[in-house]
């Protein structure tokens, strides 16, 4: 089934936004599942994000309708662009906080403080994740968000890591879970972090474990509270194909322009031999000419198409039995089942 996204006319699908929006009444049927998206990825980002999540959720809703209202929190850095789409597409909090929705994505963000706490936008996130507990069935924490929640409700801190830990890494299910029927026993998806919570701090405050790597640690971990499911991604399950790319290439060019010290690692289980040769060559040559111009010379001619979307069914699959978990908790509690909202005027975010 297509999703349906406030201020986007027509359905999206996978491959865009559909010519024609779905029958009258979709959105009080009770396979329409409601659900805000707190998008708050800076920059080009702030689309790009939109997108992946779209396409996954297009990929995982089989016979289900996803509803989707876009918000963002205040306070996180924005340029004018960002700022444009903000006013045409995105609520303001305020008005997530007055209603309830089935479930509540939040995404990360580009952190800028070791201490989640010294954020400007965190007395903003503090309170929506007060409010997902209480107001939907579940709620997804995003690589930051996720760091986030585990700080705020159990002062779990984070710990830095010595590199970034960068690519698409193989992970184990270590037990079994709604959220993980559908899944096999390895899972795949991409990490782009430097700090990381680790599964001792998290088991001994409650948390399971569902998914975990021997190389990039803790992947899916999930916690109830109150009324909501809280399912934390360390790694990134929606991100497109060429996502690792466009990390790496900003990556470079932050080195290039002594935005960074040090030359950036290359994304793990990603390229293949031939494409890290090339980006071996240009590494070199980096370090030599050091200077913002010589990101010109970034290869322009790589074949794309060997960068390949192995995630996509593992993301899929945890995707998918996420909705059909909201599914079955909205037929079990109708009573706190979101509230269709009538259509109005948007609001830039944070407003």
């Amino acid at each position: 089934m297509p999703v349906v996204v406030d201020g986007i006319q027509g359905p999206v699908r996978a491959n865009g936004p559909g010519p024609v929006g779905p029958a009258p009444g979709w959105d009080a049927r009770p396979e329409c599942i409601h659900i805000a998206l707190i998008n708050n990825m800076p920059g080009a980002a702030l689309e790009d994000t939109e997108q992946q999540f779209f396409e996954l959720l297009c990929a995982a809703s089989d016979s289900l309708l996803v509803h989707l209202k876009l918000f963002s929190l205040p306070n996180v850095p924005r340029n004018g662009k960002g700022l444009l789409r903000l006013d045409r597409l995105y609520f303001g909090i305020e008005e997530l906080l007055e209603n309830r929705f089935d479930a509540v994505i939040i995404t990360g963000t580009e952190p800028h403080q070791h201490d989640l706490r010294r954020e400007p936008y965190w007395p903003a996130l503090a309170t929506v994740l007060d409010w997902a507990a209480e107001n939907t069935a579940s709620t997804v924490l995003s690589c930051l968000a996720a760091h986030a929640g585990a700080l705020h409700f159990d002062g779990i801190g984070r710990h830095l890591l010595a590199d970034k830990q960068f690519g698409v890494f193989s992970c184990r299910k270590t037990t079994e879970h709604p959220l993980t029927r559908r899944a096999g026993d390895q899972l795949c998806f991409p990490h782009s972090r430097w700090n990381e919570v680790r599964a001792s701090d998290l088991i001994s405050r409650g948390y399971t474990v569902l998914t975990q790597s021997a190389d990039a640690g803790v992947d899916l971990f999930v916690k109830k509270r109150s009324r909501s499911l809280f399912v934390h991604f360390q790694g990134h399950p929606e991100y497109g194909r060429l996502t690792l790319l466009k990390e790496y290439r900003r990556d470079i060019r932050r080195f290039l322009n002594r935005e960074r010290e040090t030359y950036p690692s290359m994304p793990r289980g990603y390229f293949d031999a031939e494409t890290a040769g090339v980006f071996t060559a240009f590494r070199k040559q980096a370090l030599a000419n050091r200077f913002p111009e010589f990101m010109s010379q970034f290869p322009k001619t790589l074949d794309t198409n060997t960068l390949q979307n192995t995630w996509q069914p593992s993301g899929s699959a945890i995707y998918r039995d996420w909705l059909r978990y909201i599914a079955v908790k909205k037929t079990e509690s109708p009573a706190f089942a979101a509230v269709p909202l009538a259509a109005h005027a948007h609001s830039a975010a944070g407003r």
